[in-house]
């Protein structure tokens, strides 16, 4: 049986069109309570792999799930910011949260003091040993 062959008889690829008709406005309400990729790929019924596959070839799906990102991190950070003064807030989970969802990295700053000092010894041959 031929490769060719072999993927007409897989499943179908799926398209946006085959996505339920509400799915930008479905994944841009939950983007907006801090939802997960995963999370948005269940309420439109797909698979994350199928999600970032449209994500990577469909260029409306592509500026919608960006959209979905900054909404999400959106939610992320006011949810951080506005429990500042409550003591039981996971500061440790949130900020957890942010490292892995959203590439936050802890600064990291390196000095350097002090005077540098070097050696440098010069030799040269002797006559007799010198090329001419």
């Amino acid at each position: 049986m031929s490769s060719e062959t072999k993927k007409k008889m897989g499943r179908p690829r799926i398209e946006v069109s085959d996505l339920p008709k509400d799915w930008k406005e479905t994944i841009l309400d939950l983007s907006e309570q801090g939802a997960s990729i995963v999370e948005l790929a269940v309420a439109i019924d797909i698979g994350r792999n199928t999600f970032y596959e449209l994500s990577e070839r469909d260029e409306d799906f592509s500026n919608t799930v960006k959209r979905c990102k900054e909404l999400c991190e959106v939610w992320w950070v006011r949810t951080g910011r506005s429990n500042l003064i409550n003591k039981e807030f996971s500061y440790t989970g949130w900020y957890m949260n942010m490292k892995n969802r959203f590439n936050w990295t802890d600064k990291q700053e390196t000095k350097h003091t002090g005077d540098l000092n070097t050696t440098v010894t010069l030799f040269t041959l002797p006559d007799n040993e010198r090329d001419e």
